[in-house]
C-alpha cells in the first residue's frame, strides 16, 4: 500500500487537472491513500469519492505570511500521514507544500510545473518570484515540465538541472475527453451558439480565457478592428471575465464593446465550452506566456483552424504549419496576417482543422494521458519500495 497526498492552491485546479487521473489510478490500485488538500472548499470535498480524503489548509493569494501558518499545517499533516509522495502545483502551494515535505523527509516531492509564474515578470518582482520557483525545484526530487521548450527555459534559467525533470507524452497535464468533445454534435452546438449571439453564416474568430493583457486580448481586439473594417461580416466571440489593468487600451475596448459583431458573454460553465469551440471557425490564442494551454487542444478537438503565439508551451500543442499557425507576441500585424490567411481560405481552415483534432487525438487524448500520469506514479513509488 502507499500513500499520496496531492496538493494545489484552490480546489480548481485538483478537479480539472487531477481528479481524473486519481480516479483511474484508485482502479489500477485500490488500496493505496489518497489525500487531496487545498484551500477550504464544501462543495469539492463533498463532491469527491469517499476514497479520496478531503484537507483543508489556509492559503491566501499573493506573498503573505498566513504562508507560514499554511507551511506548519503541512509539515503537521505530513508527519501525521507519512505519505511516500506528495505532488503539488501552482505557486503558493508548491512553494509551501514543497519546503513542508522537505523538512518532514517525505520520500518522493512531486512539482507538476505547469507554469512558470515569472516570465511574465519585470524588475525586482522577476527577481523576486525566479528566488521562489528556484526554492520549490531545489526542494523537490522530482520535476515534471509542462513542455519540452518550458523544460528547456527553466534548464537555462538555472532552476534546475535537465536530469531532474521529464516532460510525459508530448506535453500538458490531463488532456481533453474526447467523449465530450463529440464531433457529431459539433453543427448542432454550433448552430445553437451562433443563433444565440446571432453569429450568422460569418468567419467566427473565438477566444476563451481571462480577458486581459497578458493573454494577448489587447493585440486581438486592434487585429480584429482592422481585419473587420474590411470584412464587415466577420464576427469576434470572446468568451471569459474582465482582467483590466492600467495598459489596456481604453478606446480599443470601448470599440469593441460597442461593436456588434464582437460579442463578450462573460464567464461559461466548463461544461458548456465545447458548445463555443463548435460555433468557432478560428480560434486565436495570443498569449503572451502559456505552460501548455488547454483551450488549444479543447478548441482543437472541436475541430477548430488554430492561431496562437510562438511561445514555449502554446507553440508545443499544434504543429506550424499543419495544425496552426503562430504569431509572434505582442505583435498585432503578425497576428492579424495570420488571422487574415485563414479567413481568406475556407479550406485552409477546414483542413487545418481536421489535423488539429487528429493530433489531439494522437497524443493529447485523456484516457492516454490518465494512463501516462498513473504508470508514472508506479515508476516513482518504485524507489519508496
Amino acid at each position: 500500500m502507499k500513500r499520496i497526498c496531492l496538493i494545489s492552491t484552490v480546489s480548481m485546479t485538483l478537479e480539472a487537472f487531477v481528479l481524473d487521473a486519481v480516479k483511474t489510478l484508485h482502479e489500477i490500485h485500490p488500496d493505496w491513500e489518497i489525500t487531496f488538500a487545498c484551500r477550504g472548499d464544501d462543495r469539492f470535498a463533498a463532491s469527491l469519492p469517499p476514497y479520496i480524503r478531503f484537507v483543508p489548509i489556509r492559503m491566501e493569494r499573493g506573498i503573505s505570511l498566513s504562508g507560514l501558518t499554511a507551511v506548519s499545517q503541512m509539515k503537521k499533516l505530513f508527519s501525521e500521514n507519512r505519505f511516500d509522495l506528495v505532488q503539488y502545483a501552482t505557486p503558493n502551494a508548491s512553494l509551501y507544500a514543497s519546503i513542508a515535505a522537505k523538512q518532514t523527509k517525505v520520500p518522493v516531492r512531486l512539482y507538476c510545473q505547469w507554469g512558470i509564474r515569472y516570465v511574465g515578470f519585470e524588475g525586482m518582482a522577476r527577481r523576486v518570484f525566479k528566488r521562489l520557483e528556484k526554492t520549490v525545484c531545489r526542494n523537490s526530487t522530482h520535476i515534471r515540465a509542462v513542455s519540452f521548450l518550458n523544460k528547456r527555459f527553466a534548464v537555462e534559467e538555472g532552476l534546475y538541472p535537465e536530469e531532474k525533470a521529464v516532460v510525459l507524452g508530448q506535453g500538458g497535464t490531463i488532456g481533453v475527453d474526447l467523449e465530450e468533445y463529440d464531433l457529431s454534435k459539433k453543427e448542432e452546438w454550433r448552430e445553437k451558439i451562433r443563433s444565440r449571439y446571432q453569429l450568422g453564416d460569418g468567419v467566427v474568430f473565438g477566444f476563451v480565457g481571462r480577458i486581459s493583457r497578458d493573454k494577448g486580448s489587447g493585440e486581438l481586439l486592434a487585429a480584429f478592428r482592422s481585419i473587420h473594417a474590411h470584412n464587415p461580416s466577420a464576427k469576434l466571440l470572446m468568451v471569459g471575465s474582465f482582467e483590466m489593468d492600467e495598459s489596456m487600451d481604453r478606446e480599443l475596448l470601448d470599440w469593441a464593446k460597442a461593436c456588434p459583431d464582437v460579442v463578450f458573454t462573460g464567464r461559461i460553465d466548463k461544461h458548456d465550452l465545447r458548445m463555443y469551440y463548435a460555433a468557432t471557425d478560428v480560434y486565436v490564442h495570443p498569449s503572451y506566456r502559456e505552460g501548455f494551454g488547454m483551450v488549444l487542444q479543447e478548441a482543437a478537438a472541436m475541430g477548430c483552424a488554430v492561431v496562437t503565439t510562438a511561445i514555449p508551451g502554446a507553440s508545443e500543442v499544434m504543429e506550424e504549419g499543419i495544425s496552426c499557425l503562430l504569431a509572434q507576441p505582442k505583435d498585432r500585424v503578425s497576428l492579424e496576417e495570420r488571422m487574415t490567411a485563414f479567413l481568406r481560405d475556407p479550406e485552409l481552415r477546414l483542413r487545418f482543422g481536421r489535423q488539429a483534432r487528429r493530433r489531439v487525438e494522437t497524443y493529447f487524448d485523456r484516457k492516454k494521458m490518465v494512463q501516462a500520469q498513473c504508470r508514472d506514479y508506479e515508476r516513482l513509488l518504485e524507489e519508496t519500495t
